[in-house]
């Protein structure tokens, strides 16, 4: 295989030491690694098993703590995405990768490079069960993670730590797990030198032909975009194969980034997890191209083929296992990015019409209380297109792929493992990646208390995060899910009621300003005036 992205470190050098023979300490050699792999922000929630690794914390490094194990992961596994590298997270024993274990989770969807490392009672006593030890440390994160380690001699952490990195670049991406006893932090090693190791492959030159033959003769083809696109730096490449051929591109089901302009003419709408409807929407098609996606994501059972009779699959994919279960079609496996220069360097195919545009959706008309549909066609008015939205409202999202559209590469995150409690966090690891842009925490009133205790992050960075708590006062996208199961609409669903719950009070008690707006007179006014605050607010909005 050809290979082409890699990791790459400006510096070689070691820690300083006062060993003679150029030996040093465990934590000396681990933080030397991390400033040559470019992680000098370790975000954590530490535990006593990690309190050595802080001893002189150094001054080019930043810690970021979070008051529970989920929101440090989710603050990782954002701020990872929006640098293109992995971040760097310490939590404590297993208790700690316990709570953690939700956003794991999602990072592992998310295909997020996170090197997690996890605290562990001191070698010397670990044959005694102490207390707040981890009996199996390296079984406790599977199979949520790529790879997991608790190095058999102190001197070979900073060696797991590097291999930790490498892996958790390597396509697909992911995060894994380095468990650490609490003792090996003080011991001499060697220092580790950093290596270039490649992170990226090029698809096989005859599957990608097969493919591109396939493009060329098929008269009506659709492409499927998923979140490899856009995770893969590939949204202008996608852009230009779908203009060449105009092809229908459609959002792949539950797809976590946005691969495509939501506003262009061949833009064709939204798949549904659901494989009958997948079947109909892509009727008008002879060849569809999963391209940085799954072929297909399905959240119920169906029936019937994944395609209809006569229509042809062919799929790009950065994950070997997804292209090994796609149930039809043929499936090329490397880099999307480096997939689509090769589809692109192909002689020019025959030209063909574009398809029909879609429909465009009716205005949404202000009532009181406001529909979903009233508040993000406002926030799509108001917010300027280069706004981040990331965005964790299951019961709103069919609602926003009408009416707020996503329009830029690296403008839109939110989880592909479909657990709540990520993107209030992961708003706060954007936002801390990318100082210069406007973030736009979009989350359903159900989804904010998995993980409420970010806002007193927010407050203490001091980052101009717009937060927008769409308050239905239910678990909605259950009572929307729930006729799926046979419920019928007198039928009372257990356990998805919220009523009582302020999030004006719970963000002014974290240090965030906050505001309620109840009426659609107010909307407008009140988000352009929380969009251009220069620090952290939550607008509370009542909606139907």
């Amino acid at each position: 295989m050809q290979t082409s992205q890699s990791t790459t470190s400006p510096s070689c050098a070691t820690a300083p030491s006062d060993v003679a023979d150029g030996r040093v300490t465990v934590r000396q050699a681990v933080l030397q690694l991390l400033r040559d792999f470019g992680m000098t922000t370790i975000f954590g929630n530490p535990g006593s098993t990690e309190l050595s690794l802080f001893r002189d914390f150094p001054a080019d490094f930043r810690y970021v703590l979070g008051l529970q194990e989920s929101v440090v992961v989710g603050m990782a596994d954002g701020y990872a995405q929006a640098t293109r590298n992995a971040a760097f997270v310490n939590l404590h024993s297993a208790v700690g990768v316990g709570h953690a274990m939700g956003n794991i989770f999602t990072a592992y969807k998310n295909r997020t490079p996170l090197v997690i490392t996890a605290g562990q009672q001191a070698r010397s006593i670990l044959p005694f069960d102490p207390f707040l030890f981890s009996a199996q440390a390296t079984e406790l994160p599977k199979p949520y993670v790529k790879w997991s380690v608790e190095p058999a001699r102190a001197e070979d952490v900073p060696l797991a730590i590097a291999r930790a990195y490498y892996l958790a670049m390597q396509q697909p991406r992911g995060p894994v797990l380095v468990s650490v006893p609490a003792d090996d932090w003080a011991r001499l090693c060697e220092p580790v030198q950093p290596r270039t190791v490649s992170t990226e492959s090029r698809p096989q030159p005859e599957v990608l032909q097969a493919i591109g033959d396939a493009l060329d003769g098929a008269a009506r083809p659709a492409l499927v975009v998923g979140a490899a696109v856009d995770r893969d730096g590939a949204w202008e490449q996608t852009l230009q194969l779908a203009q060449r051929h105009n092809a229908a591109v459609w959002a792949a089901p539950m797809s976590g980034r946005c691969g495509f302009p939501e506003d262009h003419p061949l833009f064709a709408g939204f798949l549904p997890a659901h494989r009958e409807q997948i079947v109909s929407l892509l009727a008008g098609h002879d060849l569809v191209f999963a391209l940085g996606a799954p072929a297909f994501t399905y959240h119920v059972e169906g029936a019937g083929p994944h395609l209809r009779p006569g229509s042809r699959l062919v799929q790009l994919i950065d994950d070997p296992t997804i292209a090994a279960w796609a149930p039809l079609g043929t499936a090329a496996v490397g880099g999307i990015r480096l997939g689509l220069l090769d589809l692109l360097a192909r002689p020019a195919p025959p030209r063909r019409e574009p398809p029909a545009p879609r429909a465009p959706r009716p205005r949404a008309q202000p009532s009181s209380p406001m529909s979903a549909a009233y508040v993000l066609q406002t926030l799509a008015e108001v917010r300027a297109p280069d706004s981040i939205i990331v965005e964790e409202a299951p019961s709103a999202r069919p609602i926003m792929h009408g009416y707020l559209p996503i329009l830029r590469s690296e403008t839109f995150y939110t989880m592909c493992s479909g657990g709540l409690g990520y993107s209030l966090p992961a708003s706060i690891g954007v936002a801390l990646a990318k100082p210069g842009s406007k973030v736009i925490g979009l989350i359903g009133d159900g989804s904010s208390l998995y993980s409420i205790q970010a806002l007193w992050n927010a407050a203490q960075l001091q980052l101009p995060i717009t937060f927008i708590i769409l308050k239905n006062r239910r678990y909605a996208a259950l009572q929307d899910f729930a006729p799926t199961f046979g419920f019928g609409s007198g039928d009372k669903l257990e356990g998805s009621e919220l009523p009582g719950i302020d999030f004006v009070a719970l963000a002014r008690g974290q240090g965030c300003d906050a505001v309620n707006v109840h009426e659609p007179a107010r909307l407008e006014q009140t988000l352009r005036e929380a969009l251009a605050a220069p620090r952290p607010i939550l607008v509370e909005v009542d909606i139907a």
